[in-house]
């Protein structure tokens, strides 16, 4: 986690808004309402719910995303899953909306969780800053241009 603290937490370029990540989350980076709890605060601020999710992540993105799912439409259960939300469009053979979301977003959120925890918990946190109109905050930039970093790197 400290690694994060060596890139910058100015707002993100308009160079870093390019592109299938880049407009996932550029959306966001004007927006100056934030989360009450900054990411790296997260551990303190709720350290049952952190450990937790740290014993067992697939679990707590499942119940994360049912949690954001019925907050934004109450009663929804299950039905407006998708895989990731749509956040980030598909590859290869895994499209979003068309791989059994309808006949069981329970065992495809497993699946998420299980084989894209990353993309499983910006997808919940997209769905609540998209609803709320929140914005970047310091440790979502840094965090962004680390994980830009470890793809050059790839």
């Amino acid at each position: 986690m400290s690694c994060l603290f060596c890139f910058s937490s100015d707002k993100l370029s308009p160079e870093e808004r390019k592109g299938k990540y880049g407009d996932a989350w550029g959306q966001y980076a004007d927006n100056d309402t934030q989360f009450k709890v900054k990411l790296c605060g997260a551990p303190c601020a709720e350290p049952g719910c952190w450990c937790v999710s740290m014993i067992c992540f697939p679990c707590a993105q499942y119940k994360l995303r049912y949690k954001a799912l019925n907050h934004i439409e109450p009663g929804s259960g299950w039905s407006n899953y998708k895989c990731c939300q749509g956040m980030f469009g598909g590859c290869c053979c895994i499209q979003p909306g068309n791989i059994g979301e309808d006949s069981c977003p329970q065992c495809c959120m497993c699946a998420e969780g299980c084989c894209f925890p990353g993309m499983a918990v910006s997808a919940t946190q997209g769905m609540i800053m998209g609803q709320y109109g929140l914005g970047l905050d310091e440790d979502d930039v840094r965090l962004i241009r680390c994980n830009n970093c470890l793809q050059c790197l790839a």
